[in-house]
Order: C-alpha cells, then structure tokens, then sequence
C-alpha cells in the first residue's frame, strides 16, 4: 500500500513538502501527529489525523501521537481568534491518560518494529531553563519568520500574547528532539498546523542540516459552509459521557449526501472499490441512506463497540415506527432519555400509577395531552394513541408494568407526536 496514494484518492491530502513521497518509497519512515490535552477526550475533529496515523500504519509505517502536555500549558493560536485559557499541570495530566486510552481503539500498540508509540513533550520540555531555551531554539529562528506564519499574522490584529508567539517554536523543538531521539521525519496534522510544522523543519535544518518533512489533510467543511463536528449541543465526542453512543450514530446518520460522500473515504477503512460499489448502490436509491447507514456502523463500533451500536441502532428505530414494547423496555434510561430528548415531559404520582390511571384522564387532566376528556376520548376513537408504541382503546388503563426502567410511559399521538409521563 503507498501511503501518500491512499491519502491521495481519500482526499485528504492539502500540502506536502517536496521529497515526502519519495521518503516513505524509500524506508519504514516514522511520523507524528500532535494532539493538545486540552479537554479529557478527543473529538471527531481528531479523528482525521488519527486515520492519518491510521492509513500510515496500515502502509509499513511508524505511527506516533504526541499527547502536548507542555504544548497544552500554552495554547496553540493556529485558527483561534483569542487567548486560550491556560489549563493546570493536574488536568492535563488528567486529560493526557484519558486520550491514550481512545487512541488505543484506532492503532497497533503491541506488534511490529512499527507498533504505535505515544510521547508526552512535556517529558522532554519540563527540565529545560528559559535561558536554554533560547540559546537551543529561539537562536535559529529569526521574528521575521515567525510573523510570517498565517496562524501569527491572524492575530495581530487582536493581540497574541508572547507565550502563544512562542507556541511555534516549541511545536518546532517537538519535531527537531524526535528527529534527533526517534528519527523521525515526518510530521502531519490539519492544514491550520502547515505553518507550525514547517517551523520544526526548519529547525531541524539549520540545527543538524538534516532533511524532514510536512503532510497536512485539509480542514473537514460541510457542503452547507457549516463547521465539521458541531451540533447545537457543541463538539461530538469520543466519550460516552459527553456524545452518547446513541447522538455519536444520530451524527453520522444524519449527514446530507454531499457529505457522506466525502466522510466515508476520510473516516472509514473501506477500500476503493468497496467505497465506489457502496456509492453505486446509494445512488441508486438514495431514500435509503445506504452510506450513512454503513458509515454510522463503521464508526460507532470502532468507537463504542458492537453492542452500543446494535442499541443505538434499535433506539433510531423507534422514532420511525420500528420500536416495540420490548424494545423500549430494554434500551438503558440513558440511551432512553437521549431518543427523546427534548420530548414533552408530564409528571403524575407514582402512587396514581400504582392505583391505575384511565386512559382518557392520563390525557386530559393528568398531562394535558388532550385539551379536554371529549378531545381524548376522539382521539382513541380515531386510533392515533399509542403507550409505549402500542396503539389503545378507551379502556385502557395505566399502571405500574407500564413504566419503562420504572419512571416512565410513553405517549404517541398519530406518527410524530411523542410525549412523556413521568412518575414521580
């Protein structure tokens, strides 16, 4: 496999330092890509340089990740409008052991000459003095160049503090240690990050004369203009306690067809061909969001596993008519709470629902989901009630097997119309 010609057709190649190709032809070439600690858990932002790592290991390579725990004490000004606000040593320490467990999901830190690596800059950046510092590194680079640099000029005009100036010249020392320590030549990253990897060759350059070099994949858009990885809730998460397994596959499900076309080359390990037959038959009867659905599938057991998959799957279905009663009662309160987020909510008694609640009164005096007792009695006339995706009569009665994980009854009214009664 050529590392650059897989890259290449998956559109995820934006600059390339000259002589790049022609390394990787030539030997097992050891590259990095740096992620900062700044929050316990990547992102699907993160994603791209990791099938990076991925694509490169996959090719004969030596992937290593660099968790920033000295870069994070900084913050990187590439592509921000402001100051970053600076984190503890005792929460990026935090946040680096948390990213080196999701890595661990995505590459192969156990066989080969190239298995995996993850370094820490701090390791080598705690113990070196101001003064070192400028002797080794801040010699070699004049100001003229590092204003040159996009991610500087940006912020000139609303102020970059010198600790964010500096940022490049220690993401520059990153790339010139493990050059010197891992021989490593290749550095990677988001098309943002080509001005602070080009510092490091740089560097690397004038300090050994040696020869590096620079891979960037373009910045993920969607086709609307709109930010890759946002939702109105903010980033999509790697970890459960922020994303649910269940939004994690809502997200890739959801993408328009312009999009999914493109993330499937870039997100996925499918091959050419079985990307172009897949594109093929999704073209064929788009309705049926093929590429979503195999993308979604993919992902989230990569990310997840299978059973949170199979659940998330199972909870999608029940807003669109697929659930049942069982489904229901099996998906945990979480992955429950999360299909109907955002879902009218009633409270009633537990006692009441103990003792039974009629039908027509759960609808109108109890919840208000019927306006009055005549609008509900119509409305189980007309078949359009369903609890807990079973349609009712007018003699039905709720009680306390009804509940679902113990609190909560499910309302429909006709296809789109869901409502939920708590008790409490």
């Amino acid at each position: 496999m050529n590392f650059v010609e897989e890259l290449r057709w998956r559109g995820m190649i934006h600059d390339m330092m000259p002589g790049t190709e022609e390394q990787l032809k030539k030997e097992m070439t050891s590259a990095y890509v740096g992620i900062d600690p700044t929050a316990d858990s990547l992102h699907i932002g993160h994603l791209v340089s990791i099938m990076m790592l991925k694509h490169l290991q996959l090719a004969g390579h030596k992937p290593i990740a660099l968790v920033g725990g000295a870069t994070g004490m900084i913050g990187d000004p590439s592509g921000k409008s402001e100051e970053r606000n600076l984190l503890s040593e005792e929460a990026l320490r935090h946040n680096e052991q948390a990213i080196k467990k999701q890595l661990l999901k995505f590459l192969d830190f156990e066989s080969g000459e190239n298995r995996a690596e993850i370094v820490n800059n701090y390791d080598w950046m705690k113990d070196f003095s101001f003064l070192g510092f400028l002797r080794e590194v801040g010699k070699h680079l004049s100001v003229n160049y590092m204003m040159a640099k996009d991610s500087v000029k940006k912020r000139l005009e609303t102020g970059i503090s010198f600790a964010e100036f500096s940022y490049q010249l220690i993401q520059g020392y990153d790339f010139l240690h493990l050059y010197q320590a891992r021989n490593v030549k290749l550095q990677m990253g988001g098309s943002d990050q080509w001005g602070n990897i080009t510092t490091g060759t740089e560097l690397i350059r004038r300090k050994t004369g040696g020869e590096a070099f620079a891979l960037t994949c373009p910045l993920i858009t969607k086709a609307d203009g709109g930010k890759f990885g946002k939702t109105e809730k903010g980033n999509v998460w790697l970890d459960p306690r922020y994303t649910s397994p269940y939004h994690f596959y809502q997200f890739w499900l959801n993408c328009s067809d312009d999009d999914i076309a493109r993330y499937i080359k870039i997100f996925s390990l499918f091959s050419k061909e079985e990307i172009e037959a897949l594109t093929q038959e999704h073209q064929q009867a788009p309705h049926q969001r093929l590429l979503q659905k195999t993308l979604a599938k993919d992902i989230t057991i990569r990310v997840h596993g299978q059973n949170e998959y199979e659940t998330a799957l199972e909870a999608s279905g029940i807003l669109f008519g697929k659930g049942t009663t069982e489904t229901l009662k099996k998906l945990p309160e979480e992955v429950f709470l999360s299909v109907f987020e955002g879902v009218p909510m009633h409270q009633v008694a537990a006692n009441e629902v103990e003792g039974g609640i009629g039908i027509v009164d759960l609808l109108s005096e109890k919840t208000g989901i019927a306006s009055s007792k005549g609008e509900a009695r119509r409305m189980l006339k007309e078949g359009s009630v369903s609890i807990n995706k079973e349609k009712v009569n007018g003699d039905f009665v709720a009680q306390s097997g009804h509940l679902i994980n113990g609190k909560y009854i499910l309302v429909q009214r006709g296809k789109k119309n869901f409502f939920l009664v708590k008790a409490e």
